[in-house]
């Protein structure tokens, strides 16, 4: 992964390696005598090739080599013993010598003073070097002398500069990206190709962005399905009003013998009207947060269910099979128990008789899969996909319901991070199968 952490890791030591390499070349630049003696073409070997010259030729060898040097670099150079006495004349004047003897502030003198001993690997003798060279030829060696620190410097700045600027465009490009989104997704406009270039990455901008798409996506499906669940309510509740309006009205107008039995329809249309909104309020907790999850006991949440069946529909037969293996399910019980009634109930009004209502539960490859067939006669292969969306019923559909069973069913095996498969039984009639992961 390119980690935005070790880009910054990596940039933060490289600048610290160039500063300390900057540090190290300015302080050499500062030590004045060291880089002057290591660096002027007039000083630099002098003392070995001098000592050579003098203990291999003699005397006069030695000061005509410093003699050339004066020549060719305008520097002058003495050269004294341990004893302080002088091994050559050198090229230092004694006007000169006695000029400087009388200031006190070497500065103030027109000549850079700097001295250098060396000890001789030959002989073991000890030799004080003494260069004296002018300010003029002094400041015309610095500029061309710094000149490789200076680049050293501005190239440095440059690098540290042209890191700085990519580092600061790869934190601040994809903040403005994620800006954007979140200003999108305050307005409902958000588009999931808005960040798609940004979700390509393999940083921690590519992860966040990931995970916003998916946020995104999550509350866009959230506001669609309140939205597209307000219409549908507002659709469905029209029908039970009217017809209360309806019976209302012919109540009003019939005679004390009739209103026994519009009372009785009255009733009855309340009922409906009751039974739809507690479905109706039923499937908008499941988009609520339900708490913490917790283990779920599915042989004691089956018999409570097939208890209820039972007392309901005392003519259908339910068979049960039941893997024998321990279940260690994680969820919510209630919803879990309402989804399996959803699936009971629907299938209860579509079986025969003379057929039994299976069950079963088995587990299989991490996930527990909850099966309930009836023997009915199925559901047309073009609408099976759209089973399970709230509101929607099976053309020309006589048994009673409002088209949320499914919907409820297939959302809480969502919130179990599971899902709900509608197919036709190859048997015939029609099977539900809630598939929910096991916990770990």
């Amino acid at each position: 992964m390119r980690s935005l952490f070790w880009r910054i890791f990596a940039s933060f030591w490289l600048a610290v390696a160039l500063v300390a390499g900057l540090s190290m070349l300015l302080g050499r630049a500062l030590d004045q005598d060291a880089w002057v003696l290591g660096r002027h073409p007039a000083l630099k070997d002098v003392a070995e090739l001098w000592s050579q010259l003098y203990e291999r030729n003699g005397p006069e060898a030695a000061q005509q080599f410093l003699e050339k040097r004066k020549q060719r670099y305008r520097v002058n150079i003495q050269v004294l013993n341990e004893e302080g006495q002088a091994l050559v004349y050198g090229t230092f004047p004694p006007r000169a010598a006695a000029f400087e003897a009388r200031h006190d502030n070497p500065k103030r003198l027109p000549w850079r003073r700097i001295t250098e001993e060396y000890r001789s690997p030959a002989t073991g003798e000890t030799y004080l070097f003494i260069y004296r060279i002018p300010h003029p030829e002094m400041m015309a060696w610095h500029r061309e002398s710094l000149f490789w620190p200076l680049s050293a410097l501005t190239i440095a700045l440059v690098v540290l500069t042209a890191i700085s600027l990519l580092l600061t465009l790869s934190i601040t490009r994809p903040l403005g990206r994620l800006r954007g989104a979140v200003y999108d997704l305050g307005q409902t406009a958000y588009q999931q190709n808005s960040l798609a270039r940004l979700a390509d990455r393999g940083d921690e901008f590519g992860v966040l962005a990931r995970d916003f798409n998916r946020m995104g996506s999550r509350l866009q499906d959230l506001i669609g399905s309140q939205r597209q669940l307000l219409r549908d309510v507002s659709h469905e509740l029209r029908s039970p009003l009217a017809r209360l309006r309806v019976a209302l009205a012919l109540t009003e107008r019939a005679e004390p013998a009739q209103r026994d039995q519009l009372w009785g329809r009255l009733t009855q249309e309340c009922d409906r009207l009751e039974a739809l909104i507690a479905e109706i309020l039923a499937l908008a907790r499941l988009d609520a947060d339900p708490g913490t999850p917790q283990p779920v006991d599915l042989r004691r949440l089956l018999d409570g269910l097939l208890e209820d069946a039972a007392l309901a529909t005392p003519e259908q037969r339910l068979q049960v099979r039941m893997d024998s293996r321990p279940i260690a399910l994680q969820g919510w019980p209630d919803m879990l128990g309402r989804a399996l009634d959803n699936l009971l109930r629907n299938a209860l009004r579509f079986n025969p008789v003379e057929q039994p209502i299976e069950i079963e539960v088995s587990q299989q490859d991490g996930f527990l899969r909850i099966a309930v067939r009836d023997h009915g006669p199925g559901a047309p292969a073009e609408i099976i996909e759209r089973l399970g969306e709230p509101f929607f019923r099976a053309p020309k559909q006589e048994a009673p319901g409002h088209g949320l069973g499914l919907a409820i069913a297939r959302r809480a095996a969502e919130r179990h991070e599971g899902q709900l498969l509608l197919a036709n039984h190859p048997q015939g009639g029609f099977v539900a199968t809630l598939e929910l992961p096991l916990a770990e």
